[in-house]
């Protein structure tokens, strides 16, 4: 990438940054769950809208969005930049998407300006607004419905406590288990009733005692959602989620075997009956960092100043994300970055954190790089070739 075009978009993002902070408040003072996303959705298709991108909004459901850019009418790569804006119950923007959505934005416009002024930039620019990261596996959806077909590669970043350039993700799938037994007066003939809260307690018991025995980049989480109405009554039924995540699909396989042996060991313990079943169709896939990608990203945040410190991020899983089955299928990034905060993400000092204008400067700077990065692939058609390349590498090493 040019010297020129380096300037244009730092001159760019430096110009928009009080508009693009101000689309990034209107979401975070208004955090929306997944799939109802209104007010973001509006916000962003109308900020793109005006900035002079083809906008298509309820691309494929309500919340999400395709915006388009593409001056010349000549073949070149199609990148998407994808932006994410739901929140979590209770506690907001705790995972920092309005700054998700704030980089991305930066960037693409940063784009769109630089293929405006050099020629030699050829391609199409994709802003893709993807809702239901939190659970709702938005991507995966689009995914399904063809959303990202001619894509040729996809990247976003993510506020975090700390940076890396090649975060690993885990493979997530969440279990529904119901425990059915018989209700009975709990003071005068209990005897005659069948404890369905007794079933799912012993569960998170066992499933407490295979922790013990668990990889440590093996994760269960598990809470119970229904335990009966009144102590006075045997509780004929129970209810329970179950989260189960693994570095590696085969991993799973092998987690969700134990995990289900808990589930069933404590229906048999208790006299209860159980069911259970997973989402197949919502579980998250491992994050696969194509490393040419992340590499001409690390390139321009060093040269931005943005440093990982020694060691930082390493060793280091950073939960789940349907960015991850985008991975499996297109060239993908999903860059961390740090932004001052006294807790990690998920927690409502985050969601101060992501709010602040202390997350400026890093989200102004990460915007340029995501910018310049996707200015490398138009610019240059072998760094594409070579994406691919690693890109097919991955997936048969998977």
């Amino acid at each position: 990438m040019s010297e020129k075009d380096f300037e244009i978009v730092c001159a760019k993002i430096e110009d928009k940054k009080e508009f693009l902070n101000s689309i990034s408040q209107e979401i975070w003072k208004m955090p929306e769950l997944n799939y109802k996303e209104v007010q973001a959705h509006a916000v962003l298709t109308c900020a793109l809208k005006r900035c002079g991108f083809q906008v298509q909004k309820h691309y494929f459901m309500p919340t999400a969005f395709r915006a388009e850019f593409c001056p010349k009418k000549v073949s070149g790569p199609t990148v998407a930049i994808l932006l994410e804006y739901d929140a979590l119950p209770e506690i907001g923007h705790a995972c920092g998407h309005n700054l998700i959505a704030e980089a991305g934005l930066a960037a693409a416009i940063a784009v769109k300006a630089a293929m405006e002024e050099d020629a030699d930039l050829k391609g199409k620019l994709v802003v893709m607004g993807t809702p239901a990261e939190e659970g709702g596996g938005g991507k995966i959806r689009l995914l399904e419905l063809g959303a990202f077909e001619g894509i040729d590669s996809a990247m976003m970043v993510h506020p975090a406590k700390i940076t890396n350039f090649f975060p690993r993700t885990l493979c997530n799938v969440r279990y529904s288990v119901q425990y059915k037994g018989k209700e009975a007066h709990a003071g005068a003939c209990p005897w005659e009733g069948r404890n369905a809260l007794d079933a799912a307690v012993s569960c998170y018991l066992n499933i407490a005692q295979l922790r013990q025995h668990l990889k440590p980049s093996w994760k269960i989480q598990a809470i119970i959602t229904k335990g009966g109405t009144i102590p006075n009554i045997i509780p004929s039924a129970a209810e329970m989620e179950v989260h189960l995540r693994t570095p590696t699909r085969n991993e799973l396989k092998v987690l969700r075997t134990r995990a289900e042996a808990c589930f069933t060991s404590a229906a048999t313990a208790t006299g209860c009956e159980v069911q259970f079943r997973y989402d197949e169709a919502n579980a998250y896939e491992n994050l696969i960092t194509n490393k040419v990608l992340a590499n001409i990203f690390k390139e321009y945040a060093e040269r931005l100043g943005l440093n990982r410190r020694p060691g930082e991020g390493e060793a280091t899983f950073f939960g789940s994300t349907d960015m991850g089955n985008i991975s499996h299928v297109v060239p993908a990034i999903h860059c961390f970055y740090s932004i001052p905060s006294d807790g990690i993400n998920h927690t409502r000092c985050f969601t101060e954190a992501s709010g602040a204008p202390e997350a400026q400067p890093n989200t102004l700077l990460i915007g340029k790089v995501l910018a310049m990065t996707t200015l490398k692939v138009f610019k240059s058609p072998e760094v594409l070739e070579e994406v691919k390349k690693q890109f097919e590498k991955d997936i048969t090493d998977e």
